[in-house]
């Protein structure tokens, strides 16, 4: 199987530390994909990492590039980091990679976007999916205002479809999450949601998957970690499985 392509899931936190008139500032970088990482690396597949803030520079710009992954997963990375190239910052014209990962999984590649506070649309609406060439090969439509829920109380995942390949080997039951993004599933025949949240009444695909053209297309509509993947959720024995499935599934292999 060829590498999966992981697009975000980087960020760097500076603080400032206020000692009467002394004033200190410190800085740290994080991943928030390292045990996601780790869960298909224990399954044989290796992950290429281009970190948000390299994206601009280094995110594939042509359907030949793309072709050297078996999936793309795009997660908690805003559409402008993957609009933006170094000729645009330069005004001139470049490729919109928001319409080539359109047309890569059109031509028969496999797309997963992975929830958070940016990715769909949004905690503050800053992501800006909807609309975009990725919303059309999704299986659900983004909202075009803020779309992140956050649930401290817990949502507790409801299994719909167990029988689809993704959901092979995992543990009926899965734990709670702590936020995802309120998507809607498409309401196409190619679009089939597999695992749900209900919250005031309302039904929210967390796991959707989407048959795209040739390729194939699967919405995860929370973390891929913490925070809104519960520590539950981190330990769970599924984990590993479920993650997997989501690329095997993608990639058809199984």
């Amino acid at each position: 199987m060829k590498p999966v392509l992981l697009a975000g899931e980087t960020f760097h936190v500076t603080s400032f530390a206020s000692k009467g008139l002394e004033v200190g500032s410190s800085s740290r970088y994080s991943n928030g994909a390292t045990r996601y990482i780790q869960a298909l690396a224990a399954h044989g597949i290796d992950v290429v990492q281009i970190g948000g803030e390299r994206c601009e520079a280094e995110f594939p710009t042509t359907l030949e590039a793309l072709s050297q992954y078996s999936v793309v997963v795009i997660s908690d990375v805003g559409a402008l980091s993957l609009l933006y190239t170094p000729e645009t910052r330069a005004g001139q014209r470049s490729v919109n990679r928001l319409e080539l990962l359109r047309h890569w999984v059109e031509q028969g590649g496999a797309l997963l976007m992975a929830g958070g506070y940016t990715c769909f649309q949004g905690m503050d609406g800053s992501a800006m999916f909807h609309g975009t060439a990725i919303e059309e090969c999704l299986p659900v439509e983004i909202s075009a205002g803020p779309d992140g829920l956050e649930a401290p109380e817990g949502l507790d995942p409801i299994v719909i479809d167990g029988g689809h390949p993704v959901l092979t080997g995992v543990p009926s039951q899965l734990p709670f999450v702590l936020g995802m993004n309120r998507v809607v599933l498409r309401t196409d025949d190619k679009a089939v949601g597999l695992v749900q949240c209900s919250i005031r009444g309302r039904e929210l695909p967390l796991l959707a998957v989407r048959d795209y053209g040739a390729g194939r297309s699967l919405a995860w509509a929370t973390d891929i970690g913490p925070h809104w993947l519960s520590d539950d959720f981190m330990r769970w024995r599924g984990y590993d499985q479920l993650m997997t499935n989501m690329v095997r599934w993608l990639a058809r292999e199984i």
